[in-house]
C-alpha cells in the first residue's frame, strides 16, 4: 500500500498537532521498547489517555501504522505491530543494503562539530550502560538507535535519513521481540570505532565496521517473543 492509497481522518490543524504530538509520544513508547509488539492501541484509550477526540486518536495510530509501526485488523483496532521473522530478516536486509553506505557519506562530510557531537552522543550512550534499572535501559536503547540516525544526518541525504527513522524504529520492534540479551544489541564499542573511522575519513573501514556491526545486531536475535506492560502502564500514565 502506498501513500495515496491511504484514508485519514478529516482533521484541522489543531487536532492535527495534536495527533502528531500523540504519534511522537506512542511512537517513543514504542521505539525504546515500552509499548511490546502486540500491544493492543485502543482509540478510546488513547483519547482518554491524551484527553482528545476518538478522530484525534485515531489519526495519530493511523500515522503510525503508515509507518509500519502499528498494524491495523478489520473489526479489532491497532496493535503494536508484531514482525514476523521474515520480516525481521528484511529489516536487517535493508540496514545492509543502506548503512554501509550512510557511512561512506557521512565519512566523507565528517566536521569538527560532527565529531563533537558523536562524541556528546557516545558519552550519553556510555552514561546510560553504566546505570541500573528500567529508565535507564530504556534511555540505553534510544540514545543507541540515535547514533545511527545522527550517522544518517551526517551524510547528508534527507531521504535516507527518512528511511532510517523507520529502519531504526522497525530494529527496535524487532530486537524487542526476538532480542536474546535485552539490551540494546547496539554495541557501544562498535559505535566508538565506527566513529574513529570516520574521523579519520577512512570511508571503507568506517562501511565495513558498519557492516560487521548490523551483523552482530542480527546475530543475537532468536524467535522467543517476550511480553510487556498495557498501554496505561507503558506510557506511565
Amino acid at each position: 500500500m502506498n501513500i495515496a492509497d491511504q484514508t485519514f481522518p478529516a482533521v484541522d490543524s489543531a487536532n492535527e498537532d495534536r495527533a502528531q504530538a500523540i504519534r511522537d509520544q506512542l511512537r517513543d513508547a514504542i521505539v525504546d521498547r515500552r509499548l511490546a509488539p502486540g500491544t493492543k492501541l485502543s482509540e478510546g484509550e488513547v483519547g482518554t489517555l491524551f484527553d482528545v477526540s476518538r478522530t484525534v486518536a485515531r489519526a495519530a495510530l493511523q500515522m503510525l501504522s503508515f509507518e509500519g509501526l502499528v498494524r491495523t485488523e478489520r473489526n479489532r483496532g491497532a496493535f503494536v505491530a508484531n514482525p514476523s521473522p521474515e520480516e525481521a530478516r528484511q529489516v536487517f536486509a535493508s540496514r545492509r543494503l543502506i548503512e554501509p553506505g550512510i557511512a561512506i557519506a557521512a565519512a566523507g562530510r565528517m566536521t569538527p562539530d560532527h565529531v563533537a557531537a558523536f562524541k556528546a552522543q557516545l558519552d550519553e550512550e556510555g552514561r546510560f550502560i553504566a546505570e541500573r534499572g528500567p529508565n535507564a535501559r530504556r534511555s540505553e536503547i534510544k540514545a543507541s538507535g540515535d547514533f545511527h540516525l545522527l550517522l544518517a544526518s551526517v551524510a547528508g541525504n534527507a531521504i535516507l535519513q527518512r528511511f532510517m527513522e523507520e529502519l531504526v524504529a522497525r530494529s527496535s520492534l524487532v530486537i524487542a521481540l526476538y532480542g536474546r540479551s535485552g539490551v540494546s544489541s547496539c554495541g557501544h564499542s562498535e559505535h566508538m570505532n565506527i566513529l574513529e573511522a570516520l574521523e579519520n575519513g577512512n570511508s571503507e573501514r568506517a562501511s565495513a565496521l558498519m557492516l560487521h556491526h548490523i551483523d552482530h545486531i542480527e546475530a543475537d536475535l532468536d524467535l522467543r517473543v517476550r511480553s510487556g506492560p498495557a498501554l496505561r502502564q507503558a506510557l506511565e500514565f
